[in-house]
C-alpha cells in the first residue's frame, strides 16, 4: 500500500504538469494518510526503455514526505539539467521510482583503503563531500559499478574531481535507502 502510494504521488505530480485539468485531493490525501506529512527525504528516478532518463532528490529530509515528491517528480522530468524536458509520448515506456532516504551518518575513516572496506556495495549510497565540490550516488548505483573503488572513482569524477580527492580526506556520509519502481502505465493514479 505504502509502495503504491509513493508512485501513485510522483505519476500525479507528472501528469498535473501535462494537463491542467488533472486533479488529486491533496488534502485529502494527507488526512488519509498521516505518514505524509512527516519531514522525509527521497530521490525521483525516471528510465526511458531501461535507460535513465531524468533523477532529482533532497538528500536531507527538510518538507513533508509528500512535497518531496511531488517536487521531485517534476524536478526529475522536466528539470533535470542532464535531459531534455520529459515529452508526453515518453510516457508509455517510462518506468518511474521513488526512494525513500535515510538520514546521512559521517562515515569515519583511516585512509582510502580503510574507506573501501568500510562501504557496502549494493546497500550504502553515499555523499562526497569537499570543499565546494560535493556529490552523491544512491545505492542503486551499485548496479553499474560494482566495486567500491570504481563507485568512489565515479562519484568523485561526478563531483568535478579526480581520485586524487581521497588523499585530502573528503567528507564521506553514507545513507540506505528503500526504493520501489513500477512502470509508469502501471501506476495506480490517485
Amino acid at each position: 500500500m505504502l509502495d503504491a502510494i509513493l508512485l501513485s504521488i510522483a505519476k500525479s505530480a507528472i501528469l498535473s504538469r501535462f494537463d491542467n485539468g488533472y486533479f488529486f485531493d491533496r488534502e485529502k490525501l494527507l488526512k488519509k494518510y498521516a505518514f505524509l506529512n512527516i519531514d522525509g527525504a527521497t530521490f525521483v528516478t525516471l528510465k526511458y526503455n531501461g535507460e535513465l532518463r531524468g533523477c532529482i532528490g533532497s538528500l536531507v529530509a527538510y518538507r513533508i514526505l509528500y512535497e518531496d515528491i511531488f517536487t521531485n517528480a517534476i524536478s526529475a522530468s522536466f528539470s533535470d539539467p542532464r535531459f531534455k524536458p520529459l515529452d508526453m509520448k515518453e510516457l508509455e515506456n517510462l518506468t518511474l521510482e521513488v526512494s525513500l532516504l535515510s538520514e546521512p551518518i559521517l562515515l569515519k575513516y583511516e585512509d582510502f583503503e580503510d574507506l573501501c572496506q568500510k562501504i557496502k556495495p549494493n546497500i550504502d549510497g553515499l555523499i562526497l563531500k569537499h570543499h565546494g565540490y560535493s556529490a552523491t550516488f544512491l545505492p542503486q548505483v551499485w548496479e553499474q559499478l560494482s566495486t567500491p573503488k570504481l563507485f568512489l572513482q565515479h562519484l568523485s569524477m561526478k563531483a568535478g574531481v579526480d581520485m586524487s580527492i581521497f588523499a585530502q580526506h573528503p567528507i564521506i556520509y553514507r545513507y540506505h535507502v528503500d526504493s520501489v519502481e513500477d512502470k509508469f502505465n502501471a501506476i495506480l493514479s490517485l
